[in-house]
């Protein structure tokens, strides 16, 4: 029994190496995909894309409860909310965790989360991680910022050290952010996000 459960587990984790490396991520200047599809958020409300997003753009970050790399990065999830509000775009976080649904990424433990945390913008369901498939995101956390047009100009790494953000020296979302609200196009456009797996239902 034991020798079944081990395999099977090989074989499940093997799909799901396999799905994430098949994921292609959107392009730079990309239009906000599933910009209309309505997801819960942990305050019962109903939104979009684009209800959040502002004249000045929006800022998408996909991220989860228990990913430790999520849990390091706190802080600094905080601090780019704020900033990135604070130069004017909608930001919006999306659980795109299916597999975990009934578990540590269930609603209730969302919404936990979110208070623990104290989010001040919308904690969404990505239900059947459709938002993530249509974006090609793989990790979390992991982030996508448009511009005003609804033209993606940054994705990828929030920072240079995940794993360790009171080491990290460059700061590639706080950049973008500074870049776009000057008329400036974010260079780098594009980084590899480090961080957990999303975890599809395959």
């Amino acid at each position: 029994m034991n020798k079944f459960v081990t395999i099977f587990a090989a074989m499940v984790f093997t799909c799901s190496t396999w799905a994430q490396n098949n994921i292609t991520s959107i392009d730079i200047g990309a239009g906000i995909p599933m910009a209309d599809l309505r997801m819960k958020s942990v305050d019962k409300e109903e939104l979009s894309l684009n209800d959040v997003k502002t004249a000045s753009g929006l800022l998408v970050m996909f991220s989860c409860n228990t990913c430790p790399y999520v849990i390091k990065s706190q802080g600094r999830t905080k601090e780019m909310i704020a900033y990135a509000q604070k130069a004017g775009f909608g930001v919006i976080i999306v659980n795109s965790n299916e597999a975990q649904r009934d578990d540590d990424d269930s609603y209730k433990a969302m919404a936990k989360y979110a208070k623990t945390q104290d989010y001040k913008v919308p904690y969404m369901v990505d239900e059947g991680s459709r938002l993530a498939d249509a974006f090609g995101a793989t990790r979390t956390p992991e982030v996508f910022l448009f511009d005003g047009n609804g033209a993606l100009m940054y994705k990828g790494a929030m920072e240079d050290n995940p794993a360790n953000p009171s080491e990290s020296k460059q700061f590639f979302l706080k950049n973008a952010i500074d870049q776009l609200a000057t008329g400036l196009v974010p260079e780098p456009s594009s980084t590899k996000s480090i961080g957990c797996t999303i975890k599809r239902v395959l």
